[in-house]
């Protein structure tokens, strides 16, 4: 394929985690067209079983087919676990996955031991541990934890108050003295990063895949010839699968809202 590739990037999340994503392709690729899709009327993910996630990831994946994107970052941890090869199977397109970024980036620091945070659905799968052991050799300590109550304080916008450091305490204590470095398994989790460092310890390195993923799209357009020529503005398109309204109202934690409309758009349809 020629360069000058004017298709948009497609990313998909459960809700609005994703648009920690969001913020670090844009980043990363500003001259790209991008269509973000908030499965909100299914979230949270994590505690949906493996045949539901892949079911509502495959209806975006035709979404996706619809709006003619040239690539698909499955921004969803507990999609990236579940969905991600079945995704990339039925698809002409490459399709990236936020768990394999997180691991290559935390391999990178060649850590001796290894915290993994997420959702139910992340940490059950064992989905880390497995690719974390297989790349490494077995060779890390791994301890994981489920920390299913940072979403919805993420979502109610409490980022730094005593309630969320006691839950942070609560789920968090058990990585003290434990680990070198703490991957952050879902998108929620990098807006409380300043909160988990205080409670895991400064000295222990916190893993944002969201920083690693970015940088894999570049190297994926690049490589393949997927760069849009056009260099100014891009454009943001942003779906969800029920209420708009507050996913626009809630948009505004994870960055600076978004601009224009927000359409609904009915994945059984």
């Amino acid at each position: 394929m020629k360069s000058g590739d004017s298709r948009p990037i497609g990313i998909f999340d459960s809700g609005m985690g994703g648009l920690t994503v969001f913020n670090e392709v844009k980043k990363s690729l500003p001259n790209e067209d991008i269509i973000y899709f908030g499965d909100t009327a299914h979230l949270p993910y994590g505690n949906k079983s493996p045949e539901s996630v892949t079911e509502f990831s495959l209806r975006i994946r035709d979404f996706f087919k619809e709006k003619k994107v040239k690539l698909m970052l499955v921004a969803c941890n507990t999609a990236s676990v579940y969905a991600i090869e079945k995704l990339q199977k039925s698809s002409d397109i490459p399709v990236l996955g936020v768990v394999d970024a997180g691991v290559r980036a935390a391999l990178k620091y060649e850590p001796e031991s290894c915290g993994i945070i997420g959702t139910y659905g992340t940490i059950k799968s064992g989905s880390y541990e497995k690719k974390l052991n297989n790349a490494s050799g077995s060779k890390l300590r791994l301890l994981s934890k489920a920390c299913p109550l940072f979403v919805p304080l993420v979502e109610e916008g409490w980022l730094d108050n005593d309630i969320t450091r006691a839950v942070a305490h609560r789920y968090l204590d058990i990585f003290k003295d434990k680990i070198d470095l703490l991957i952050l398994g879902c998108t929620h989790y990098p807006l409380l990063i300043d909160i988990i460092s205080e409670v895991v310890g400064k000295k222990v390195r916190v893993i944002n895949s969201a920083v690693e993923i970015a940088a894999q799209v570049r190297r994926e357009t690049e490589n393949l010839n997927l760069g849009a020529a056009k260099k100014g503005s891009a454009s943001y398109k942003f779906y969800v699968s029920d209420s708009p309204e507050l996913f626009k109202e809630q948009s505004t934690i994870f960055m600076n809202g978004t601009d224009g409309k927000i359409k609904k758009k009915d994945l059984n349809s």
